[in-house]
């Protein structure tokens, strides 16, 4: 499918007034504030790359060489993992260590500078792993090399944080033929296996020490999401040789199903929902189902579409769109369920802005109100003028873009390049700072919204990466030759050496 040459470019320029911003007023810093034109660092220690190094391969993608080059260069000049500090293990794993890897896979030839990066970093995070259950802790101090707790939750790692590390670290282990990192982070997949409980669903911390799942909230939103992403992504990473991340998927996804999928009382929309645990004075766990979605649950939708196609499929190569008889019927069921949880996810876009709430709520039929109401969601108010809720805000999130570039890519409907293009308008007229960068809207049902003084890292890594990508040429980055991690860092399909051993 050929590139739609004009829109693909307004992509382009603006990541360039993104990024052009940041680079001129806090180079080389974490986060970037572009209402006040400043950048800080997550720790007092000093920076790690978290921007630079998140954006490096959406400008290799985009042909930004000069762009490129001074990243780079900032990269060999300044970059440093000697940082005495305290570091989020998942967050780091995700956008340095992925961001290092996809860079040199990008690279040609192959970059070892970003390699000895990615190498270093690496070494400092296998301290995490140092735990009797073998999962990772929450942070990691990178100079002193020790795994830490995470203040907020002493003796448990997330689910999703703990399982959404493998591939970037599987990728690494394949490039030095390293058995000691591969091991680590397969053993990981091992205990969550080991742990499950009767449901098939995952709850959203586990115990360091027993490898237990804890009494804690099933969702598919925060601390959750990833976990259902990777089991898909660890069997497309290593070529479908490893069956056992495919069985993973399919339990998971059948879970999902049984549980968590429901329709809208209105519109019949597909939403998500959650599962609330209350324990009893007969000492019994009681759940509790919570129509809420955040929009990180987006990815969903284009997951379920690439895991029908590609784990459920009745022919060497799915056609575009697929042809009924080439899904079985578990992946008819998964395909179904992703179109119209984009459609779901889409019509949450339809607000004021054309911008998607933080998090949204659907009516149960007890709700107040929910009677006269029309539609089938709502976002939560304050009732104080002038003050919205966390809920209201739209933080430049990737998820409906990415779901948008896969169901492109695995359809070919043009419709979807088109919705794609109406929620950029509206990030280009809300979003947009003139002087430069782009910010949060505080508010996406008021046109007059405040916005926060903060650009999120993963709009350059992910919501501009999937953009573009859905309105170039479908030759570049195939996906039957790529994984994007879960920010969007393409990695390559390889075949292992060797195979879990669990």
């Amino acid at each position: 499918m050929s590139a739609d040459v004009g829109k693909r470019d307004a992509v382009v320029e603006a990541f360039k007034h993104a990024w052009s911003a940041y680079e001129k007023d806090a180079m080389g810093c974490d986060e970037y504030h572009p209402i006040t034109h400043t950048g800080s660092n997550l720790t007092s220690a000093g920076g790690i790359g978290y921007m630079v190094v998140d954006a490096m391969d959406t400008m290799q993608i985009m042909g930004l060489s000069e762009e490129y080059g001074r990243a780079r260069r900032w990269v060999e000049d300044e970059l440093t993992f000697e940082r005495d500090g305290n570091f989020n293990t998942f967050e780091t794993t995700i956008r340095v260590l992925g961001g290092l890897l996809a860079s040199y896979h990008l690279s040609s030839p192959p970059d070892e500078l970003l390699l000895s990066k990615a190498r270093d970093l690496t070494d400092r995070l296998m301290t995490t792993f140092n735990t009797p259950s073998g999962l990772p802790m929450g942070m990691v101090n990178l100079a002193k090399r020790e795994g830490v707790d995470h203040p907020d939750v002493q003796g448990l790692v997330s689910t999703a944080e703990a399982a959404t590390l493998q591939l970037e670290l599987r990728d690494l282990a394949w490039l030095q033929d390293d058995d000691d990192v591969w091991d680590k982070a397969e053993g990981v997949m091992k205990v969550v296996k080991a742990a499950r409980i009767p449901s098939g669903l995952a709850p959203i911390y586990i115990n360091s020490d027993s490898g237990q799942f804890t009494l804690s909230e099933i969702r598919l939103g925060s601390r959750g999401d990833s976990f259902y992403e990777y089991l898909l992504k660890q069997y497309l990473q290593t070529g479908k040789t490893e069956e056992v991340y495919r069985e993973m998927y399919e339990d998971a996804m059948q879970a999902i199903h049984n549980t968590l999928i429901q329709k809208g009382i209105h519109q019949n929309l597909t939403l998500t929902t959650e599962l609330l645990p209350s324990r009893q004075h007969t000492g019994e766990t009681q759940w509790r189902l919570s129509p809420k979605q955040d929009h990180l649950v987006c990815f969903l939708a284009g997951s379920l579409m690439h895991g029908a196609v590609t784990t459920a499929a009745t022919v060497p190569k799915v056609s575009v769109p697929p042809l009924a008889d080439e899904l079985t019927d578990i992946g008819k069921r998964d395909w179904t369920t992703g179109r119209e949880l984009l459609d779901t996810c889409l019509e949450t876009y339809d607000t004021p802005t054309g911008l998607a709430a933080e998090i949204v709520h659907f009516y149960i039929p007890s709700d107040s109100g929910a009677d006269a109401a029309e539609k089938d969601w709502y976002i939560k108010s304050t009732g104080i003028p002038g003050q919205p809720s966390y809920d209201a805000r739209y933080m430049l999130r990737p998820e409906t873009v990415e779901s948008l570039f896969f169901a492109y890519r695995l359809t070919g409907d043009k419709k979807y390049r088109e919705q794609g293009w109406r929620i950029f308008q509206a990030i280009e007229k809300y979003c947009k700072l003139p002087e430069g960068g782009y910010a949060t809207i505080l508010d996406v049902e008021n046109v007059r919204s405040e916005l926060e003084d903060k650009m999120e890292t993963f709009f350059l890594s992910e919501t501009l990466k999937y953009l573009y990508l859905l309105f170039d040429d479908s030759s570049v980055l195939p996906l039957d030759e790529y994984v994007f991690n879960t920010e969007a860092h393409p990695l390559p399909i390889f075949t292992p050496t060797r195979k879990a051993f669990f």
